[in-house]
């Protein structure tokens, strides 16, 4: 009984430690695979990180380009406004005529003009 025993117990002890054994190299496994996973959870948070900061970085310089070529455009509608109100004469000699009587000083061969000078 006592050899059935000791060959008992020894089976029993051999379960154990072949049973621990598994759960030391199955834990180890984890382990590694634990690490892998948190390094790559770390590298994927810094990669979307750089990621929303370049994209940061980009949308601030669209909205300055933008915010110029808005003042551009209201540089260019008054230049247009200007343009479309010389255009808008009725023709073109008579806009010249115009422009040489009023801003300029002329007057036609056969025309005298007179000037107040009596004013202060």
């Amino acid at each position: 009984m006592n050899a059935e025993r000791s060959s008992k117990e020894r089976r029993a002890a051999r379960a154990a430690l072949k049973k621990a054994y598994r759960k030391k190299n199955r834990t180890g496994g984890h382990a590694l695979a634990q690490f892998a996973g948190a390094v790559l959870s770390v590298l994927l948070i810094a990669a979307c990180g750089a990621s929303i900061f370049s994209d940061m970085l980009e949308y601030n310089e669209k909205q300055e380009e933008l915010e110029a070529l808005k003042l551009k455009a209201v540089q260019l509608e008054a230049e247009n406004a200007e343009y479309e109100s010389i255009l808008s004469e009725e023709d073109e000699r008579t806009y010249m005529e115009r422009l040489a009587i009023e801003k300029l000083g002329y007057a036609y061969p056969d025309e005298r003009r007179f000037y107040d000078t009596t004013r202060n």
